[in-house]
């Protein structure tokens, strides 16, 4: 992806298989690199097989490479809240010097990732945190604020659906704290005035599988006729929605559509969804840069363990520019992009 860092965004995952060095990395009291040894980093995705998570792993490697460090990446074969346990105490055993992980859970990995900051290892997450249980990470790196993600997919399906009628949210996992936090902005977004015309109707899990987010979608529109539109923030979810919308002809202007067709709109990456917004299946859908997000957990990651920057201060990120860190100590990628047909051409990722 060539982009402007800090402008874009993009969501899948891909198989991720960690090949690591066994080099060890020594630290002192104060987190910084002894002398003589190259710092590890490994990037922990929610599953194998989304392609968000090859974007990001794209800037972890680039910052990795421009820092001298080691970087690797690895992902359980399933999102379960507790797949990624025995992922994490590997890396323990490994002697990693920084963890960077994309949370499938908010608690149930933190007796492993205590584990593993008690080794003196540094616990970063990524895209998605421990909401509620900061303590257990170091620091995190997100997509824009949740409110900001809530707010605009709400208003983009609302503008597409004339604010008027029933949809569904098609969601990754029960446990994905972040997907959990999008949804509770969706609701709060649809307490406003502006769109009490809109119903949300039901909530359903794909679990970031191409096969179950399918099933699930054609459960949606079985169950609800009169439905109007679905919303998917998880690039795995939003592809499967939008085969299912499309061989259903349910979308608007499709063969089998009523009362205006089905919208289609959520988190994805272009490369994915462009067939879908050619046909006119997708109108509109959104994201930032994970690539961005991988870059800035990485520079940021190894600043603070080498000791040249600190967890709450502001940062200066190469090619990002200055950062700042929010009460519970993230630091935000953005800003939110919208693709349609107008734009989404010009990506490539």
């Amino acid at each position: 992806m060539h982009w402007t860092r800090c402008a874009i965004a993009a969501a899948a995952i891909i198989a991720i298989v960690g090949c690591q060095s066994a080099t060890d990395s020594k630290t002192d009291p104060m987190g910084a690199v002894a002398s003589g040894n190259k710092l590890k980093v490994v990037f922990i995705a929610k599953s194998a097989g989304n392609a968000y998570f090859a974007e990001a792993v794209k800037g972890f490697k680039e910052a990795a490479d421009s820092l001298g460090v080691e970087f690797s990446d690895t992902a359980p074969t399933t999102g379960e809240a507790t797949s990624q346990i025995p992922v994490i105490k590997e890396q323990i055993q490994r002697k990693v010097d920084i963890i960077a992980i994309s949370a499938n859970s908010p608690d149930a990995l933190n007796p492993s990732l205590d584990e593993a900051k008690a080794k003196g290892i540094l616990v970063v997450t990524v895209d998605a945190d421990l909401t509620g249980n900061e303590s257990h990470r170091d620091f995190g790196v997100m997509a824009p604020g949740t409110a900001t993600v809530g707010e605009s997919q709400i208003e983009l399906l609302g503008s597409e659906m004339k604010y008027e009628g029933s949809f569904a949210i098609l969601s990754a996992t029960r446990d994905a704290p972040n997907q959990n936090a999008w949804i509770a902005a969706m609701k709060e977004t649809l307490s406003k005035p502006k769109y009490a015309k809109m119903k949300l109707v039901d909530i359903v899990y794909g679990n970031d599988e191409a096969e179950k987010s399918s099933t699930e979608t054609e459960g949606l529109l079985s169950k609800h006729p009169d439905l109007r539109g679905i919303i998917a923030p998880t690039t795995v979810g939003l592809v499967a929605v939008a085969q299912s919308v499309e061989i259903a002809g349910v979308y608007p202007g499709g063969p089998k559509a009523k009362g205006g067709g089905v919208y289609v709109t959520g988190l994805g990456t272009p490369n994915q969804m462009k067939k879908f917004v050619e046909k006119g299946v997708v109108t509109a859908f959104q994201l930032w840069s994970p690539r961005d997000m991988g870059f800035l957990a990485t520079n940021l990651a190894v600043a603070v363990k080498q000791g040249k920057a600190k967890v709450g201060a502001e940062y200066d990120c190469p090619k990002l520019g200055k950062r700042t860190f929010d009460s519970k100590n993230v630091m935000a990628v953005g800003p939110l992009v919208t693709f349609d047909k107008s734009n989404i051409a010009k990506f490539d990722f």
